[in-house]
């Protein structure tokens, strides 16, 4: 992966970049970047699950949990899941759960913050379609650059990366 930084990725490219407004919480690695793909569920991480288990070449799992915090839809087991299938990141307008051993993987988290309660396991939801939130549309295919400053997602690689 580049190297870069999202301060700079704006001030370069910035008519081509959408800027998130959350503030979020980064467990694991703060920089990481891919191509998205995208999860939108509540209370739900069956989808999410699926998703994490099909193999990737560095993609980014972008999961809009409806800023739910009143449960986790990431922990430590699927994060090792997501790890062994070449993920680069994860970025969770929800909440994680095991937040230490997620901070010790080499999995890129960035969530809206943590609770222990397990989510529910019905597998309701959709994979793969636009989901919005912060004010910029996630859609599959797109690319996301995450550090310590934010999140910018782009319709195109910025640095030569595929």
């Amino acid at each position: 992966m580049p190297e870069f930084l999202t301060a700079d990725l704006i001030d370069d490219f910035g008519d081509l970049c959408q800027s998130c407004t959350i503030q979020f919480r980064s467990f694991g690695p703060t920089r990481f970047s891919g191509p998205i793909q995208t999860v939108r569920c509540y209370d739900d991480n069956v989808l999410l699950k699926q998703l994490l288990s099909t193999p990737s070449e560095g993609s980014v799992a972008v999961v809009d949990g409806a800023g739910f915090l009143g449960s986790a839809l990431l922990g430590d087991q699927m994060a090792e899941l997501a790890l062994s299938n070449h993920w680069s990141g994860v970025l969770i307008h929800g909440a994680i759960r095991d937040s230490v051993a997620l901070s010790g993987l080499a999995l890129g988290v960035k969530s809206l913050g943590t609770n222990p309660r397990k989510s529910g396991k019905q597998g309701i939801g959709l994979v793969n379609v636009p989901v919005v939130f912060g004010g910029v549309t996630f859609s599959p295919g797109q690319w996301l650059y995450a550090d310590d400053d934010g999140v910018l997602v782009t319709k195109n690689p910025l640095l030569g990366e595929r």
